[in-house]
């Protein structure tokens, strides 16, 4: 083999001899010969490298049987380690005779043993319990020992991510040259020192690294310890090293994902803009943009919603990430960005663009008929014979939920503008019951339709008993299907929100209601998706304000 011939010329007895003489540099002789044999030493040290990074790491130790013990010694000798860039070719040779799959407990143990040295040079505690016997090096340089360390360990780092990514290494560019074997090691050796600070810019450049091999070198503890600190906030990562980590393991995006789930649910907060505030600070809508997170983020969105039943928690979870993914999309920069409808490939175009419609983008008197033209479109999709399975008919209910903004403005527009109300009618309907087996969403449609006519009719009542909602209260209460309880939930709320009198008996009607039908989830979800959308558009009178919170302090 072509590394045999160099075995003479790396004269490895001649260095280990000097290391064990040099110990750890502790007197003035073993210091002045170590000074000037350090230009010689870094060359040798990359004569090594150059010879290791070609060979398997059981091979090199069969070639080089001597190289464990004069590596080991040499990264205990500060003089050795603070040398140009010999603190880095250290690391390197270390990470060529690592065993990515160790077959033995032989290699097991030589793997803690290369982890344990790595952990000290990157480790500025460790070096600073050597203080006694390195002091008088340090304090010649003019450095205090946490300075110097400090200082050696941002240079190695530099030198390290210089490395990767193809930047001059001793005057020879190496892009390409790096094993992925070699990196793999390396993202090993970062697993117990992920959250140091100055790890920081190594774990960026591993991340953003691809190095052309056609699977992962990334170590998957790695890519999972570096998510794991990025979700507890004990890292600060870029986005695109964030974006680079999920795409290229899928483990860590799926876990950042029901992490936001849960993490929201448990907080229970009380506004949308807090709920907003999360979310966002996750990086997921951000990272949506690309059509593969955005198809994993939406499936498990999916799966959640289904195992617990639609619940208000995760429906505004859902409806809020995908106003934040479409604000993420519309603010991106890249010359070539895949247009909204590409993320919505399976579904029903002329319908997919109308929901992606922002509100904001129509004069408001435009609302109502664009909301007729989406009910048109759906109602002429579902009632399709070819729409037969549960499956096709869940798709486009959750397409039509996540854009959840539309639906409350068209239950605000049957009491608040002048419409055609069958439309609106039977698009919350359809939200609410979006199955018509034994004509249940037809059942449901008679009955909104009754409660509506009965609301309009008491609108512009400036007076209000209890009397007059009693028949709708009822109503509310003893129906059977619970679709019909929430749809006329929903429109009570807001007639009670955005009526002339309803104001007067709102907290009365609404606790009773609640209670009797343990709807109060739907109903704070209901009040704080309102209070949100008042507070950007600032349309509404003070008293509709005023009795927001109200409503929304009882009920939180």
């Amino acid at each position: 083999m072509a590394q045999d011939t160099t075995v003479p010329k790396l004269n490895f007895d001649y260095w280990l001899d000097k290391a064990i003489k040099w110990g750890q540099a502790t007197t003035l002789e073993s210091q002045k010969d170590v000074c000037l044999h350090l230009p010689q030493l870094q060359e040798f040290l990359h004569q090594i490298y150059e010879t290791l990074k070609h060979m398997d790491a059981i091979v090199a130790i069969q070639q080089f049987p001597l190289i464990g013990q004069l590596l080991g010694r040499l990264c205990w000798n500060p003089f050795v380690v603070g040398y140009d860039e010999s603190q880095k070719t250290l690391m390197w040779c270390l990470c060529c005779l690592y065993s990515s799959e160790p077959q033995n407990p032989v290699e097991l143990k030589a793997n803690s043993w290369i982890r344990s040295l790595l952990c000290h040079l990157l480790s500025s505690s460790k070096w600073e319990s050597n203080e006694v016997e390195t002091s008088t090096f340090i304090s010649s340089l003019g450095y205090t020992s946490a300075d110097y360390y400090c200082h050696l360990v941002k240079n190695m780092i530099f030198s390290l991510v210089t490395e990767l990514r193809g930047s001059q290494f001793n005057g020879l560019n190496v892009q390409g040259r790096v094993s992925a074997s070699h990196v793999n090691a390396v993202s090993l050796f970062c697993l117990p020192l992920v959250t140091l600070p100055d790890l920081t810019p190594m774990l960026e450049t591993l991340l953003l690294y691809h190095g052309g091999a056609s699977k992962e070198i990334l170590s998957s503890e790695f890519l999972e310890a570096v998510n794991e600190a990025f979700l507890k906030k004990k890292i600060s990562l870029s986005e695109s090293a964030v974006f680079s980590l999920w795409l290229r393991h899928l483990p860590s995006l799926e876990k950042a994902t029901f992490y936001l789930v849960d993490q929201l649910v448990l907080l229970q907060l009380n506004s949308l803009e807090e709920v907003a505030c999360v979310i966002k600070d996750s990086l997921l809508p951000q990272a949506a943009s690309h059509p593969a997170v955005f198809r994993i983020v939406n499936e498990i969105f999916k799966n959640v919603l289904l195992e617990t039943d639609g619940t208000p928690d995760v429906m505004i979870i859902i409806q809020v990430f995908t106003q934040l993914f479409l604000q993420a999309h519309q603010s991106e920069n890249k010359q070539h960005k895949f247009p909204l409808t590409a993320y919505f490939l399976y579904h029903h175009q002329p319908l997919v663009k109308a929901l992606l419609k922002r509100p904001f983008e129509l004069p408001a008197t435009h609302w109502s008929q664009h909301l007729k033209h989406i009910s048109d479109m759906l109602k002429e999709l579902v009632e399709d014979t070819n729409i037969s399975s549960h499956a096709d008919l869940f798709e486009i209910w959750f397409l039509v939920a996540r854009f959840g903004e539309w639906l409350d403005i068209a239950a605000e527009q049957l009491l608040k503008a002048a419409v055609e109300p069958d439309a609106l009618l039977w698009l919350l309907a359809f939200y609410y019951c979006p199955q018509n087996e034994n004509r249940q969403r037809t059942q449901t449609m008679v009955e909104a339709q009754a409660v509506y006519s009965h609301l309009m009719m008491l609108f512009n009542c400036t007076v209000l008993s209890v009397k007059d909602l009693e028949a709708v209260v009822h109503g509310v209460t003893d129906v059977e299907q619970c679709c019909n309880e929430h749809l006329i939930t929903h429109l009570l709320t807001n007639f009670f929100l955005f009526s002339s009198g309803g104001h007067m008996i709102a907290q009365e009607f609404i606790y009773h209601i609640t209670k009797a039908t343990d709807t109060s989830k739907e109903v704070c979800s209901l009040l704080i998706r309102t209070a949100y959308r008042i507070n950007h558009n600032g349309e509404e009178n003070q008293r509709t304000v005023k009795l927001l919170n109200e409503l929304l302090q009882k009920l939180t």
